[in-house]
C-alpha cells in the first residue's frame, strides 16, 4: 500500500504543549477509527512551524478526506517512492 508524507503548516508547533499534542492526536485517531483500516497514521514529525505526517493509505484522496474530516492542513502530500538511510551507501 502507498505511503505519503504530509506537510502541514501549523504556526507555532514547535511550541505545542504536551496536552495540545494529544489533543490533536486523539482526533486524528478519531477520524482514522471512523474512516476504516485502509488509512493508518505511522508517525509525525513536529517542527518550528509544521508538521510533517507519515500515512500509509491507498490513495491520495483518502488522506485529504482524513485531513477535511479533522480539520487539519495538509498543504503538500507527497507519495513515498523510496526510502534511503546510511546503510544505502553500502
Amino acid at each position: 500500500m502507498p505511503k505519503y508524507v504530509i506537510e502541514r503548516e501549523i504556526p507555532g508547533a514547535g511550541k505545542l504543549s504536551g496536552e495540545q499534542l494529544k489533543a490533536i492526536s486523539q482526533t486524528s485517531c478519531g477520524v482514522l477509527r471512523n474512516m476504516g483500516p485502509e488509512i493508518q497514521w505511522v508517525h509525525s514529525y513536529v517542527t518550528g512551524d509544521k508538521i510533517y505526517c507519515v500515512y500509509i493509505a491507498p490513495n491520495e484522496e483518502m488522506v485529504r478526506e482524513h485531513a477535511k474530516q479533522g480539520g487539519f492542513p495538509a498543504n503538500s502530500i507527497s507519495e513515498v517512492t523510496g526510502v534511503i538511510d546510511p546503510t544505502t551507501a553500502e
